[in-house]
């Protein structure tokens, strides 16, 4: 499962640049990053992820939710929210792009590679249930 790409859509260089070398640590490809919304709609249609890392708040016109919401029109890729907002407001209103998970800034090495597998195995699952329900 290791040879996944991961896409990091982070406006914190040093936050995303520190996520990259836990992910090439694990083992994982790491398929780019961008700093905006924009870039991630438009990084998603270039490198095909296997999963997208995404920063609820970005700078920029699109923040993460809106750019994951967007993304998911046309690809079937898991989310994994990234976000130092932990209230319940923002987890509905990320609800709405069915993310595999949350992961909560400020994170453990243990914490980010749980998510990842987590995710992985919960998209599988929903891609073999909806192959089963035809």
């Amino acid at each position: 499962m290791k040879e996944k790409n991961i896409l990091i859509v982070e406006d914190e260089m040093i936050v995303a640049m520190m996520i990259k070398l836990k992910l090439l640590d694990m083992g994982y490809k790491f398929a780019g990053h961008a700093t905006s919304g924009e870039d991630a709609i438009r990084m998603v249609e270039e490198e095909k992820p296997d999963l997208i890392i995404i920063d609820i708040y970005l700078k920029g016109k699109m923040d993460g939710i809106d750019a994951a919401t967007e993304i998911l029109k046309s690809h079937i890729v898991p989310i994994i929210f990234l976000t130092g907002d932990s209230s319940r407001a923002t987890r509905i209103r990320a609800s709405i792009a069915n993310p595999v998970g949350y992961l909560q800034k400020p994170f453990m090495n243990e914490e980010l590679e749980y998510i990842i597998e987590s995710a992985f195995h919960k998209h599988m699952a929903e891609k073999r249930a909806a192959v089963l329900a035809g």
